[in-house]
């Protein structure tokens, strides 16, 4: 999907580091308007060349004072003023507008951090439905403070300790709010938010996903041609089967899917996913069997980001001789290889500005993004690359993927490897965890939470602690249970399962897989952990 080619408003958000910059994109798109997120510090043409409507300055880490703070580039303001191009920042984004357009931000006497009361000094702008004295509570997580602002501009919140919290230059079409409106902890944000894009941008809610399937499509088959054939890169995951089906639908038989048993994937999730395909998708698919191949190359790999490194450059390999041997029997080449790369998968395989990188700090290397070799012959279609998990799940429903298949949780793309702590290679590991995790799973899907959890696996250990079982002492493996909730896997809380349930799983556990005498439960949260072990 070409951002370019969307035939809708875009809300363009330049990222300067915050932990909430994603949340802003997923608000948006939730109110049917097209957003996307790059860096802060992008070129000024790379932000011309999307023509926005709106641009919004995410918050940061960062402090204005700083010699090395990020900022938008030099002629923004004189672009964004010449276009009607309306822009908010939201706190270190306000902060910058202050600073770069002559105002002054200085150290908060009286910082602030967590849940605050703002109170309307002015009923326009931003609180344009609001009356003068009104309040609200908000997310503050500045220590900085606005001391005097821009000409032009005026003041039309602050805090209940008297810092500034909203501003705005109705001329110059530039607004600012010190709060995050972004976090459920703003429980009015969203109402502002709204209010900002429709009444005082005038967007139109105008970005549907049957328009992103009728796009797609057609980029696809201009992309590809009219000879060209595809190769496919399926595993039995949502993001790459909706990828696969769509490009299915637009370039028909000369998609050619490979699923690579690479040792990796979960209890009989071969012969569950073969079957799917064939059956309920009735896509044209080759399964190849690389355990062998995968797991030498792995062995005595302990580091999770050079496994995935290894398991990209070898699924490279293997799309590459299954596209010669293809060539063989078609007699013409394959040009391309679709992958199912979803938008937090660019987003956490790439940095924020100040980090000392290019772009924020790098969270992992996705197998589609950052663990590809730079001589890969095939040249990469990710239709999804700009969409979210739920948005897939959106596209699949009207491409008819069937629902129980939408609504399988997420499965990393290095499989187990990453769910073995240490070496995949090392004993029985990848039999125990595929064991335990089966177990687990079926557990949930019989007490009927399956649906009610976004992701749950278990994890392998490189630990053994003392153990009783059958009146003997035993040393044995540890495994733990991972569930979380979330909406675009980007942030995720804990599932908080019964007792009942955790002790009677625990129990079929620990008496079923062989090597097993104790099962623990990961009860944290994202951030500060991600959701993946590894």
């Amino acid at each position: 999907m070409d951002p370019k080619e969307v035939k809708s408003d875009l809300v363009l958000i330049l990222d300067f580091g915050s932990q909430y910059t994603h949340l802003i994109t997923r608000r948006i798109r939730s109110l049917s308007v097209f957003s996307l997120c790059i860096s802060g510090t992008s070129p000024l043409k790379a932000i011309t060349d999307l023509n926005p409507q709106v641009v919004i300055l995410s918050g940061g880490p960062h402090s204005v004072h700083a010699s090395d703070s990020p900022s938008f580039a030099a002629g923004f303001v004189e672009w964004a003023e010449a276009n009607g191009v309306f822009v908010l920042g939201i706190c270190y984004g306000l902060q910058l507008i202050v600073q770069r357009l002559g105002g002054v931000v200085k150290v908060g006497e009286k910082q602030e951090y967590g849940r605050m009361e703002i109170v309307v000094e002015k009923a326009k702008g931003l609180f344009g439905t609001k009356k003068v004295g009104d309040s609200q509570a908000v997310w503050m997580s500045h220590g900085d403070e606005v001391a005097k602002l821009p000409e032009g501009f005026e003041v039309v919140a602050r805090s209940q300790q008297g810092a500034v919290a909203a501003v705005e230059n109705h001329s110059k079409k530039f607004y600012g709010l010190q709060y995050h409106p972004e976090v459920t902890h703003s429980p009015e944000g969203m109402e502002t938010l709204r209010y900002f894009l429709f009444d005082v941008c005038g967007i139109t809610a105008s970005w549907k996903m049957e328009n992103i399937l009728d796009e797609e499509i057609k980029v696809i088959k201009e992309t590809v041609g009219p000879d060209a054939h595809v190769i496919c890169a399926l595993s039995g995951g949502v993001d790459s089967t909706v990828a696969a089906t769509l490009v299915h639908k637009a370039i028909g038989e000369r998609l050619h899917c490979v699923f690579v048993d690479n040792g990796l994937l979960r209890y009989k999730e071969r012969e569950r996913v073969m079957e799917t395909f064939e059956s309920d998708l009735h896509l044209p698919v080759t399964c190849v069997d690389a355990v062998d191949h995968f797991l030498s190359k792995l062995k005595g790999v302990v580091d999770p980001e050079a496994k995935r490194k290894i398991i990209g450059k070898e699924f490279i390999s293997i799309f590459d001789s299954f596209g010669h041997d293809l060539e063989l029997k078609i007699g013409k080449k394959p040009s391309y290889l679709v992958q199912g790369t979803l938008y937090p998968d660019v987003i956490e395989s790439c940095p924020p500005p100040g980090s000392g990188r290019n772009h924020s700090h790098t969270i992992k290397s996705h197998h589609n993004v950052g663990g590809l070799p730079k001589d890969m012959k095939l040249k990469l279609i990710e239709p999804l690359k700009l969409l979210f998990k739920d948005e897939v799940r959106q596209l699949g429903r009207i491409l008819n993927v069937p629902d129980a298949f939408l609504k399988r949780h997420p499965f990393p793309g290095p499989g187990l490897a990453v769910r073995v702590l240490g070496d995949v290679t090392e004993g029985n590991a990848l039999e125990v965890l595929r064991q335990v995790d089966e177990i687990f799973i079926q557990s949930i899907k019989d007490a009927g939470l399956y649906d009610s959890i976004w992701q749950a696996f278990a994890v392998f250990l490189p630990i053994k602690s003392v153990g009783v079982q059958g009146d003997q002492r035993t040393h044995s493996h540890v495994v733990a249970l991972r569930a979380v909730t979330s909406q675009d896997g980007m942030t995720a809380d804990w599932f908080n399962f019964e007792h009942q349930f955790l002790d009677n799983v625990a129990r079929k556990i620990c008496n079923s897989v062989r090597g097993v005498n104790r099962v623990v439960q990961d009860i944290t949260s994202k951030p500060p952990s991600t959701i993946e072990w590894e």
